[in-house]
Parts: C-alpha cells; sequence; structure tokens
C-alpha cells in the first residue's frame, strides 16, 4: 500500500561510529519522541523510502522499526507506520538534543524527554505579493536583464515535472540553437508556469469560497508549518510562535528592521561570498552594512570573522564583530556545501560570545535529493536565543506564491510580532489558506517528492552531458536545484555558450565585486572558475542546452546565433 505521505525526518546514520545502522535509528527515533519533534500519530518514513534515502539495507529500517514496535514506540495503522497515539513522554524533562548520529553511551529503551528545542518565529516586510495562480503559459523567451544585475537563486521558481524526453533519452547533436531561439539555462530564470494540478486549483477554489462567505479553515497554515518544521527540520515550535511571510527576502527585512531599532544603529552584517546577491542588496536597501566572508566548502568558517580583538600572531583585529550572520548552512548558495554539525556548533558559540544573531536562510531544504538531510541550525539552538530561520515555499511552488515562514529566538519574538501588526501581513489570507489545504491532503509532500526526483534527473542529465570533458567538472550538490561546473575559462564559456544562443551565469558574478580570491573555493580552486546553470528548465531545453556546452566546453568551432541578450533580474 502506498504510504499516505512522504515523510522526510531527520534521521541520519554514521558509518564510522562503530554503533549498528539500526541502532542508530532506534535510538534517533526515541530521542525525537522526547524531545517532543516526534508526537502520537506521527507517520513514519516507509521502510523502503528510508532505506533508499540513507543508503542503507530496508531489512536495516524494517528491524528498527520492529525494536520500536516492540518497545510500544511504534504502531502498524492501515499500512503505514506511525508514533503510537497514546504514547505519552514529557518533552519539558527531555535532555539536550543529540547532534546525529548518536555515536557514545546507549540510551535506554526510554529515555528522559529533552528540553524542547528552540525555534525561532517569523517576521516579514511586503515583498512579492502572493496571488492565486492562474494556468499560464510558459514563455519561450524571457526578457533580458542588465548585465550589472546579480543572477537569481536557482530554484525561484519552479515548474513541475515537464512533459519532456524521458531519463535515458540521448542527448541530440547540436551545432547551434534554433534561428531566433535563445535557452536560458541561469538560475531562476528558465521557463516557468505555476503549479497546475487539480488538487491545487481546487485548494485555492476552496480558499477562496470559505473566504468569500466569511469561513475559516480546519487547520492554519501556522498549525501546518509548525508540524512541517517539526518533523521536517527538527525545530519544535508553537503554531502562535511562527510568522508568515512573503518569502526569505521579506523575512530578513523584518528582522534586520527590528534589530535596527532594537540597537539604535546601523547593523554590521556578515554574508556570505560568494552568496545570493538578493540577499546582500537587502542589507544594504535597508541602510545596514554587508560585510563580505568568504566561504569554504563546509560554507563560512567562524575563524574568518572579524572580533574586534586581539587575534595573535602579533596581530590586533581592529574590525568590529559582526552583529548579524546571514547564513545558508544546509546548502550553500552557490557552491553548496553542507555546514558540518562540528561547525554549527562553533559558529553556535561564536554568536552567542559575540552578542551576535545568525539568520538562517534554509532555502531548499525539501529539494535535497541525496545523502542525509542535517536538522536545521535552529533546531541546534538549544537556548533559543541565537538563531532566525528563514523559508520559503518559492523553491518547490515557485515564485508567483510568494509565500513563507520565520522563526525566531525567545528575545526577538515579542518585537518582531508587534512589527508584524504593526506593518501588516503581506499576505493574503486566500493565499495562506490555500497552501493550507495543499499541505493537509498530503498533495504538497507528494508534490515535493516528485520536485526531488526531476532535480535528481536532471542533474544527471547535465553530468552526463558534460563528462569525460578535459578541466570541467560537475560539483557534487546533494540537492537543490542549480548545477555548478568548473570550467577552465569561466568568460571564455559564458561569451561562447551566449554566440550559441544558450545563457549561463558565471561562478564570478556571485563574488562581491568579482573580487574572487584564487583557491579558497572548490569551484575555483583548480579551475578559471565555473559556470551556473538552473535546473527548472524543460527536459529538452535542459539537454540541448548541456549539449551547446559541451561542444563549447570541448572547443568544437563555434556557429554564429542571434544575440542571446542580457542577464536577467532575480526571480525571487
Amino acid at each position: 500500500m502506498r504510504h499516505p505521505r512522504d515523510i522526510d525526518l531527520p534521521l541520519t546514520v554514521d558509518r564510522t561510529s562503530g554503533v549498528p545502522l539500526g541502532e542508530q535509528l532506534v535510538r534517533q527515533v526515541r530521542d525525537l519522541a522526547a524531545r517532543g519533534v516526534l508526537r502520537p500519530g506521527d507517520p513514519l518514513p516507509s521502510s523502503r523510502a528510508l532505506a533508499a534515502r540513507l543508503g542503507t539495507s530496508r531489512g536495516t529500517v524494517t528491524a528498527a522499526w520492529d525494536v520500536l514496535t516492540g518497545e510500544g514506540y511504534l504502531v502498524a495503522d492501515r499500512g503505514a507506520t506511525r508514533i503510537t497515539p497514546s504514547l505519552h513522554l514529557d518533552p519539558e524533562n527531555a535532555p539536550a538534543p543529540t547532534t546525529p548520529p548518536a555515536r557514545t553511551t546507549p540510551l535506554p529503551a526510554r529515555t528522559t524527554p529533552r528540553r524542547p528545542l528552540p525555534v525561532p518565529p517569523p517576521s516579514q516586510t511586503p515583498p512579492p505579493r502572493a496571488t492565486p495562480p492562474a494556468r499560464t503559459t510558459t514563455p519561450r523567451r524571457t526578457a533580458p536583464r542588465d548585465p550589472t544585475t546579480p543572477p537569481a537563486r536557482p530554484g525561484a521558481a519552479r515548474r513541475p515535472r515537464s512533459a519532456a524526453a524521458p531519463p535515458g533519452t540521448p542527448l541530440p547533436s547540436v551545432t547551434t540553437v534554433g534561428a531566433g531561439r535563445v535557452l536560458d539555462l541561469r538560475p531562476g530564470t528558465g521557463p516557468v508556469t505555476a503549479l497546475d494540478t487539480p488538487a491545487w486549483r481546487g485548494a485555492w477554489r476552496d480558499a477562496a469560497g470559505a473566504t468569500a462567505r466569511g469561513e475559516t479553515a480546519g487547520a492554519s497554515l501556522q498549525e501546518h508549518l509548525s508540524a512541517y518544521l517539526r518533523l521536517s527540520r527538527g525545530i519544535v515550535r508553537a503554531p502562535e510562535d511562527i510568522l508568515v511571510t512573503a518569502g526569505v527576502r521579506d523575512g530578513l527585512q523584518l528582522v534586520l528592521r527590528v534589530l535596527g531599532l532594537a540597537r539604535r544603529r546601523t547593523l554590521r552584517v556578515a554574508v556570505e561570498n560568494p552568496g545570493y546577491p538578493a540577499l546582500r542588496r537587502v542589507v544594504e536597501a535597508t541602510g545596514h552594512t554587508a560585510l563580505p566572508v568568504t566561504v569554504d566548502h563546509h560554507g563560512l568558517d567562524p575563524a574568518a570573522l572579524p572580533t574586534g580583538r586581539w587575534g595573535g600572531a602579533s596581530r590586533w583585529d581592529v574590525s568590529a564583530a559582526p552583529d548579524v550572520l546571514v547564513l545558508t548552512p544546509g546548502h550553500q548558495y552557490p557552491l553548496g556545501g553542507t555546514m558540518p554539525v562540528s561547525r554549527r556548533a562553533e559558529l553556535l558559540a561564536w554568536a552567542r560570545e559575540h552578542g551576535a544573531v545568525v539568520i538562517e536562510d534554509d532555502y531548499d531544504s525539501e529539494l535535497r535529493h541525496t545523502g542525509q538531510p542535517l536538522p536545521a541550525l535552529g533546531a541546534l539552538d538549544t537556548a533559543r536565543d541565537t538563531v532566525v530561520t528563514l523559508g520559503s515555499f518559492a523553491k518547490v511552488l515557485g515564485s508567483s506564491v510568494g509565500v513563507g515562514h520565520l522563526v525566531a529566538p525567545d528575545p526577538l519574538l515579542p518585537d518582531l510580532l508587534r512589527a508584524r501588526e504593526d506593518l501588516g501581513s503581506p499576505v493574503s489570507r486566500v493565499a495562506q489558506d490555500a497552501i493550507a489545504r495543499f499541505m493537509d491532503t498530503g498533495e504538497f509532500q507528494r508534490h515535493t517528492a516528485r520536485m526531488r526526483r526531476s532535480f535528481r534527473r536532471r542533474r544527471s542529465l547535465v553530468s552526463d552531458a558534460l563528462a569525460d570533458l578535459p578541466g570541467v567538472v560537475v560539483v557534487p550538490m546533494a540537492g537543490g536545484a542549480h548545477a555548478v561546473v568548473e570550467v577552465p575559462d569561466e568568460d571564455a564559456a559564458v561569451a561562447r555558450a551566449r554566440e550559441r544562443g544558450v545563457l549561463v551565469s558565471g561562478l564570478g558574478e556571485y563574488w562581491t565585486g568579482r573580487a574572487r580570491p584564487a583557491g579558497r573555493t572548490r569551484a575555483a580552486s583548480s579551475s578559471g572558475g565555473g559556470l551556473v546553470l538552473g535546473l527548472t528548465a524543460r527536459d529538452e531545453d535542459l539537454a540541448q542546452g548541456a549539449a551547446v556546452l559541451r561542444e563549447v566546453l570541448s572547443g568544437a568551432p563555434v556557429v554564429e546565433a542571434p544575440d542571446a541578450g542580457a542577464p536577467t533580474r532575480d526571480a525571487r
């Protein structure tokens, strides 16, 4: 029987720990139940789906589920496995959460409940306003943008699985894109259509009708977000503590506004370099100072942050420490690295020592299609005093759905709630109700799973197309809606692809002032730079564009094609 929902719990395994894999799963489920992340009646992933994600045998998972069933934690319910509805654990007395996976003293069959994880609240300021999606037609060509405008983040808008060439279809032999036709493979600028399914249209129709009649929906969007954050990101917060925003940039604006008023001065905001240009522009547009901090393949390194004190080795660090750190720890943008637990703990310690607030942009946690997802950084903030977690539906449902969420530390929450009340919500009640209905039926989870499979297939398509080219490497990533390709000469590759009617972004566009230091990132160390490709285009367009890139990067003669136009603006 098909599992009713696609559950994505923060479960991991560590093959180096010496603890049997099944025992690791048993311990983690006990721990999640003790801390309130898993609650009575919550569904668990199917054994087949979880085994595929963790890279273990299905027998390992079923054996763990059998142990937990025998202990009373789990129960089989019409083909699904759930937390026992009558299970009662007191999360108020739960110990602090363990970092995955457990590798120390074995936990008893029932652990003392852990203290609930701190999770931040929400906030906003008006960015794009959500409007009910209509059936749209994807334009083949996007309007040109000013070349000085930084590239958009991948996944800013998504289309559902395209009806394109099935997986395994041979790449076409392309000498040039059709006359007058341009293939835009830049992140966030590929062809986009609104999510158009009967369930999605029905959710909007029902929400609009209920609002017109003055009726209230069942579970609110905040209630659904509370459950989603708890199960998928390890963040435990009451629905009333979660703010609905109009997206990540909206949430960032609100947090910076509140912090700036509280500290009564211009804030020093550390941003990743390379990083998502739109977030850096939000910092500057709100009147604060952006401090670019170079990242490595694990993300931002706390050792690279200024401290305003003696730095050792006869060096005085005269730069003041940042007030705010804006990070993408789950999937660094654009290089794709994941910040390990050890660095996350170090970063939180640094922030507390210097009185800084960490803003986590959890921008595509839903789209991780390989490897084991870590809990959100906010899940490790057990004191609930440091981390703001921002999220958005734009990556999964498209940029036309301008809805996101914000979870803030306890000290910031009252001011954020007051600011939201004063400014008003930029998200309509109809939009919130429609997404809540979409989540309530399980369609959101199923759609997200389809998106993961689609992007995994498209990433493989790009990797296969560019395989075996000298000096060309498709950087491995665990998920997301973009790909980074190391190339010997970034500028030449971008220009030659453009001459062939294929638009791609250069990795240098994501660095502040294009000042890309050599040897600092995997995609800029041994090569001359990199290309950044969005994976939102239709399969046939992506295949054709990848074939052109192969010819370009292999040194094939360039065939003149019409001007491809300049880059377009951020879609998100």
